[in-house]
């Protein structure tokens, strides 16, 4: 069953996501197409799998899926880190850094903490 309740990691990727969709776009104009793909889809991803796990089955179940967030969240920051060394493409701004970093932490302190650990 669903909680509804406020959620501050479901809220933050979400609006990181809308941040993402908004970056891509830039990187559409410069016409790297495939670039502008992968961060859309890495970048969005982790406020779905997030989403996700708000229904997970089980504990185990919801720790995994928090960590396919994770990896998303990994490969959207290799991404990022692409785009501010190249020089044919738009550099992220510091509050999209700063949150994928908030988003990071914050998985990596739920998953721990859902782990016991």
């Amino acid at each position: 069953m669903r909680n509804d309740k406020q959620n501050i990691i479901v809220e933050k990727s979400f609006d990181f996501a809308l941040d993402i969709i908004e970056f891509s776009e830039m990187i559409t104009e410069k016409k790297k197409f495939s670039l502008a793909d992968q961060i859309f889809r890495a970048g969005t991803s982790i406020g779905a799998n997030i989403r996700e796990a708000q229904n997970a089955e089980s504990k185990n179940d919801f720790i995994h899926k928090m960590k396919i967030a994770a990896k998303e969240a990994d490969e959207t920051e290799y991404w990022l880190q692409l785009c501010e060394k190249s020089i044919y493409l738009p550099t992220p701004n510091e509050k999209l850094n700063k949150d994928l970093k908030s988003l990071i932490y914050i998985l990596s302190k739920i998953i721990s903490t859902s782990k016991g650990t």
